[in-house]
């Protein structure tokens, strides 16, 4: 390459700064993790489908027969099953999410060297931070349409906003795929991952999915609200029984934010990996 085709390359280079970083092909990487998924692992994420049914019928059912109806935040009275399940909704599709874009993740940076080969090619980091992260979107979507599927046979969706539920469900596991990814690549050893699951726990028990936030004291209600799947609990709570206000309206924005800075920090830290 002459001097003058060198030049010619920085500068297109320096005129198209985001072609480094997207080069508008992140569905082969989802395609590929997809048809991976298949092959291998489809067992594990069948698996994942029934443990919210599980709940579902253990809780909602067998202790809800003991409970009776439930008083939501908003003064309404409903069953404990139609209560607990749209919790479980939105638990299913951050399990299914988080999975997906932290242990899946984690084998494909650090053993199988997969993001080395593809960022060596065409695709940029914000290529495989989207492929990734559409590969843990549709497998959050997979459980919480089935599951509610499950809720509707069961006559747990009590009021048509419940049509509205599977894409609050679609941007719940948005949320927590791109933070899931965003902290596996930092992370370096099997015991950093367990982590994980340290903080998903307490989260799936005291993020209102069992009780109503009412019952816990006021300095912990600050620290409930603070938490991701709590606002993912009321969201999609509020649009299957029908109690449906503005408010709901600071769920949808925290979760934006979760994507947006999920986004900004895995790609950068792709960049800072296998780029710089």
């Amino acid at each position: 390459m002459t001097d003058l085709d060198s030049s010619l390359a920085a500068s297109v280079a320096e005129g198209r700064p985001l072609r480094s970083l997207y080069a508008g092909n992140a569905r082969s990487v989802m395609q590929r993790g997809w048809r991976a998924t298949k092959s291998t692992n489809w067992m594990v994420v069948l698996s994942g489908f029934f443990e919210p049914i599980f709940y579902l019928l253990s809780m909602g059912l067998g202790l809800g027969a003991l409970i009776g109806t439930i008083t939501t935040a908003s003064g309404e009275k409903v069953a404990y099953a139609a209560f607990i399940a749209p919790a479980l909704l939105a638990v299913a599709a951050m399990n299914g999410a988080i999975y997906d874009s932290t242990w899946n993740v984690f084998f494909k940076m650090q053993f199988a060297k997969l993001y080395e080969g593809m960022l060596s090619t065409s695709l940029g980091p914000l290529d495989v931070a989207l492929g990734e992260i559409s590969l843990a979107l549709l497998r959050g979507a997979l459980y919480a349409t089935g599951f509610m599927v499950v809720m509707q046979v069961l006559g747990l969706n009590l009021s048509w906003w419940a049509l509205l539920a599977l894409p609050a469900v679609m941007l719940i596991a948005f949320g927590f795929a791109s933070i899931g990814m965003a902290v596996t690549s930092y992370m370096k050893t099997f015991q950093q991952m367990d982590w994980i699951n340290f903080v998903m726990l307490p989260m799936f028990l005291f993020s209102a999915t069992f009780y109503p936030l009412s019952v816990y004291p006021q300095g912990i209600q600050y620290v409930i609200q603070a938490l991701p799947l709590w606002h993912g609990v009321e969201l999609v709570r509020g649009l299957t029984t029908g109690i449906v206000g503005p408010g709901m309206l600071w769920h949808v924005l925290y979760y934006v934010v979760m994507i947006l800075i999920g986004l900004v920090f895995t790609t950068r830290r792709l960049r800072a990996l296998f780029l710089d």
